[in-house]
């Protein structure tokens, strides 16, 4: 069993940056791959960035490429997105999410979910 607990969200302006923070109890922590996944209102929740389980492969949505970078620390057990040049269309509520057989880009084949953090981009 994994809890997930997103932190770092808020109201920033275009151009600027937000980091945040998952937080995952249970030892098993570094045996999950990590995925940020976003649900802006009206849409469906939508792949963002993953991280393999040792951090040495990652994988990013066209739309944030260059922009956001995700990573992980095991031995702080959390694992963190940094959203540089933020624009009004990243506005979302942002979900981290834990699985146990690798990398996935499915909001399906994740195992255990984040409440969320709401971002807010203003123009």
């Amino acid at each position: 069993q994994v809890q997930l607990v997103e932190s770092g969200g808020g109201l920033v302006q275009a151009g600027g940056s937000l980091r945040l923070s998952c937080a995952a109890s249970g030892r098993t922590f570094s045996t999950y791959a990590m995925g940020w996944f976003r649900q802006a209102p009206g849409k469906e929740r939508e792949f963002v960035a993953a991280i393999s389980w040792g951090g040495g492969s990652t994988y990013y949505a066209d739309s944030v490429k260059g922009r956001f970078t995700i990573s992980r620390d095991n031995a702080k057990n959390t694992v963190y997105l940094q959203m540089n040049s933020l624009k009004p269309e990243d506005t979302a509520v942002y979900y981290c999410a834990a699985h146990a057989s690798g990398v996935a880009y499915y909001t399906t084949d994740y195992d255990y979910w984040g409440q969320g953090t709401q971002v807010t981009v203003s123009s």
